[in-house]
């Protein structure tokens, strides 16, 4: 069931679940003699994590834009999850899925589906801005911030975590998201959501706030029969939405039908 950073320039980005790294790209064009930053209506921040103990894979975004949800999260179980975001073109997820599905390494997958982008509004819409992350079943993962991604845009990774971001108010956005992941005890929704939380300490995306969302998966670990998705949450519209997402997560977990692990 299927759901909805490094500059290429000849290298391939990895980070490997247990591994650290931080990428961080600042743009800006000429315009009439002076430097000013491109801009885009585009700015979020997300992480990808996993649970080596229940197996599961998840991922939670914010964003000043009605809906994030819509478009950012794309998760399959026994496959993996991916973000697209700022400059996006949504069929990276569906793409992306496809390369995880056949067992392809999610370096390769953030080098083909980049590569293979006809990049076909240039002008205003531009590859060079996209950002993606994508992580297997396994908690290994890469990602990708393009060069033209409003600044600030970077990713950092951690344990079984990478969190990115653009139009965010500065690198702390993204290394409080891994902190906060890797200290947060609990469910996978909860170290997720906790996550959401640190980047916002740190200022977040400098637009504010408007929308995030939430989704883990697992093969049959979800209520009711042959159901993959363990939880899957949007708050399209909100003032204070990771407030609001947070609530969510903190009912469902205080009435969790069966652990995580269980099979039908």
């Amino acid at each position: 069931m299927a759901h909805r950073i490094s500059r290429l320039a000849g290298r391939t980005p990895v980070v490997r679940a247990g591994a650290a790294a931080l990428v961080v790209f600042a743009v800006s064009v000429t315009v009439q003699g002076t430097v000013a930053p491109v801009v885009w209506d585009t700015g979020t921040f997300s992480i990808l994590g996993y649970d080596p103990a229940t197996g599961e894979v998840g991922g939670a975004v914010q964003s000043r834009v009605f809906s994030v949800g819509n478009g950012v999260l794309w998760a399959e179980a026994d496959v993996g999850i991916v973000a697209t975001q700022a400059i996006v073109d949504v069929s990276y997820g569906r793409q992306a899925l496809d390369l995880l599905r056949r067992g392809t390494a999610p370096a390769a997958v953030i080098k083909a589906v980049w590569e293979r982008d006809a990049d076909p509004l240039p002008d205003t819409w531009s590859k060079q801005g996209r950002q993606f992350a994508v992580m297997n079943a396994r908690g290994e993962y890469a990602a990708f911030t393009g060069a033209k991604a409003t600044a600030w845009a970077g990713h950092k990774g951690g344990k079984y975590c990478t969190a990115q971001g653009n139009i965010l108010a500065g690198e702390a956005v993204v290394g409080n998201m891994v902190e906060a992941f890797e200290r947060t005890s609990g469910h996978l929704s909860q170290r997720l959501v906790a996550a959401l939380e640190g980047g916002q300490s740190a200022g977040g995306d400098t637009r504010g706030q408007q929308s995030a969302a939430l989704v883990i998966v697992k093969k049959d670990a979800g209520v009711w029969l042959h159901n993959d998705t363990v939880l899957r949450l949007q708050v399209d519209d909100s003032p204070e939405p990771i407030k609001e997402l947070k609530r969510l997560v903190d009912s469902w977990n205080t009435r969790r039908p069966r652990p995580a692990t269980a099979r039908p």
